[in-house]
């Protein structure tokens, strides 16, 4: 992998630009962010008055696509992130289900008559089957993703909760490098990239635990990765980290 081949063209983003995967991607956070919240702490009636909160601005975000083609795949994008928040929460916290986001993802695919419903599976599918299919997307939404566990792990106080995050969010890694063979490193190094720069931070980086269970992360993937598969990762983030350093120097 010393030579880096250019990523064939995203068949989606004529009718998803770069600027709404993106959007989606953060819109899936919060939304799913909300929500989990609640699912914690929360009550059911504040679970509902949420709920007729979130579904209507996420459907009506999806309404506002030019085409019923951008309606359709700004819809596929939405439930596709919340539900790898979901699914990710979910794996990590030993949680069955989440009812709040089955109940938000139902919401949303219910209001599709049958002609938006066949379009919205119809990008799904793509999406799932074609890597480089809304690119920016999937690596926004893994990067937010992958650094948020990172931050749940560092947060415990018990060293047997940090060690149960870091095996799943390694898992985690390793499972989408194996499913995404063209883009998985990179998304992985984007994901690292951020862990880095986070614990550069000055209010993380006296954590012990937070240095620690990093570079038992970093070994995990170094022993379970192949070798050149795994300098490339290295690499692609390390740019990514000096670039930020330097964006944080004073200029001269």
């Amino acid at each position: 992998m010393s030579h880096i081949a250019p990523l064939p063209a995203d068949q989606l983003a004529v009718i998803a630009p770069q600027d709404i995967q993106r959007l989606a991607a953060r819109m899936a956070q919060d939304a799913f962010a909300g929500i989990f919240r609640l699912t914690l702490n929360g009550s059911a009636k504040e679970m509902e008055a949420a709920l007729a909160e979130v579904e209507p601005r996420c459907f009506n975000w999806c309404q506002a696509g030019s085409s019923n083609e951008a309606k359709a795949l700004r819809m596929a994008l939405l439930i596709s992130g919340i539900d790898q928040w979901g699914l990710a929460y979910s794996q990590t916290f030993g949680l069955n289900a989440i009812p709040g986001v089955s109940s938000l993802l139902g919401q949303l695919r219910g209001r599709l008559d049958p002609q938006q419903d066949a379009l919205f599976q119809q990008f799904y599918d793509q999406m799932s089957s074609v890597e480089t299919d809304a690119v920016d997307f999937k690596v926004e939404v893994r990067r937010s993703i992958h650094l948020a566990l990172w931050h749940a792990m560092v947060a415990c106080e018990k060293e047997a909760e940090a060690q149960q995050v870091l095996k799943c969010l390694g898992g985690m890694m390793l499972v989408l490098d194996e499913k995404m063979p063209q883009l998985g490193w990179r998304l992985l190094a984007d994901a690292l990239a951020s862990i880095q720069i986070s614990l550069l931070s000055e209010t993380i980086a006296a954590s012990a635990i937070a240095q620690e269970t990093t570079q038992q992360l970093f070994e995990a993937l170094r022993q379970a990765l192949p070798k050149e598969r795994f300098q490339s990762i290295l690499a692609y983030s390390g740019q990514a980290v000096l670039a930020w350093q330097q964006s944080r120097r004073p200029a001269n």
